[in-house]
């Protein structure tokens, strides 16, 4: 029997909560963890539409980007969209999970399907988090350093990018003694012991982090286990905002604004005053993108495409085409990427990509 807890461990793994942004609501809304699935509808916005949809179709489960509960609310009274879906959701014993921001930073996320969808190669994340990485420094027996080093790698320590079982170790001596309540695997109580020991220098990312110290004391021989863990000033490109890549061959400007509006079904582009007259790197960023502007322009982009940029904004696309496609529009992919991914995990019940309008803007 699959369960409500079992689809959000897999998105997880896609896109795991510890990294989204301080300010968001992510993850499981409305609902219980232990209820068994139904159907599995996935959308951009949960809107009373979409629980309708929900409702008509069986599932009471709503994977949805955005958070529908973003501000305190003091009641449950129908007053605003907001407070309706919940209670809607509620009568109808339908749960409702968010990824928002956790699925933005996610390598393969929100802005690396736009990337796809363009059909730019030689992906890179655009602004990669910094102060990330995680490292653990431990002590541990000659003897014993095998066995607790494969069991750290085994629960996802020494991974990073591209390699895996990464690790530095040192030979060294390492003393203790301990008091009359202590039981040492060496030595004797009340004496000071001097044994051969490794130093173990380990790289992490947070999200593993209690499983990773949980590991380390159960693998490790001593009573008190010695360790130290810092945070890295290094960037990490496999999470971080936005997407920048190539396409395989220069487009003309003309050109690359019908690929825009045929990609993302969209006529009403704007863009800035741009010298670029020619378009090879793009960087994208799915939803409201103004603050990498400067990172789209480190990388060399030479056309910016994103969203809910402001007047002032476009000042500074002189060198670097910026194309503001509608917030919407640049997240519409959102849905079809979590579907997909969905439907390779589970296949005894439906997951549905929902068909329900829920873009708020209209354009004439």
């Amino acid at each position: 029997m699959t369960v409500i807890k079992d689809i959000t461990n897999y998105i997880e793994k896609l896109a795991p909560l510890r990294y989204a942004e301080d300010f968001d609501n992510v993850g499981l809304l409305v609902g219980s963890y232990e209820t068994p699935i139904t159907g599995v509808l996935v959308t951009l916005d949960c809107l009373e539409n979409v629980v309708d949809e929900a409702i008509d179709k069986s599932c009471n489960l709503i994977v949805a980007f955005h958070p529908i509960i973003f501000k305190g609310i003091k009641n449950l009274r129908p007053d605003d969209y907001v407070k309706r879906v919940i209670i809607k959701a509620i009568k109808n014993d339908i749960a409702i999970y968010a990824t928002h921001t956790a699925l933005d930073v996610a390598h393969g996320g929100v802005s690396y399907r736009m990337a796809q969808e363009l059909g730019l190669q030689n992906l890179k994340t655009l602004a990669p988090k910094n102060n990330l990485i995680k490292k653990l420094t431990t002590y541990i027996p000659i003897e014993h350093f095998d066995q607790v080093q494969n069991t750290l790698f085994q629960s996802g320590a020494g991974h990073i990018g591209n390699y895996k079982e990464c690790g530095f170790s040192v030979d060294g001596d390492g003393t203790f003694k301990g008091n009359e309540l202590s039981n040492p695997q060496y030595g004797v109580s009340g004496f000071r012991s001097t044994e051969k020991e490794k130093q173990l220098h380990i790289i992490y990312l947070p999200h593993l982090e209690s499983k990773i110290l949980k590991t380390l004391k159960e693998s490790h021989p001593y009573e008190e286990v010695a360790y130290e863990i810092v945070t890295l000033e290094n960037s990490y490109q496999k999470i971080g905002m936005g997407c920048v890549g190539e396409f395989p061959e220069e487009l003309e400007i003309e050109d690359f604004i019908s690929t825009l509006k045929s990609t993302f079904n969209h006529n009403a582009i704007r863009t800035s005053l741009s010298r670029k007259r020619t378009i090879k790197k793009v960087a994208v960023l799915g939803g409201s993108g103004a603050f990498a502007i400067q990172n789209a322009k480190s990388y060399g982009a030479d056309a910016y495409v994103t969203a809910d940029l402001k007047y002032h904004d476009f000042f500074q696309g002189q060198d670097i085409l910026l194309c503001d496609i509608g917030h919407y529009e640049s997240e519409q992919f959102t849905k079809n990427l979590l579907t997909e991914y969905l439907t390779e995990k589970f296949t005894n019940f439906a997951i549905l990509c929902a068909q329900a309008q829920t873009n708020p803007v209209n354009y004439y």
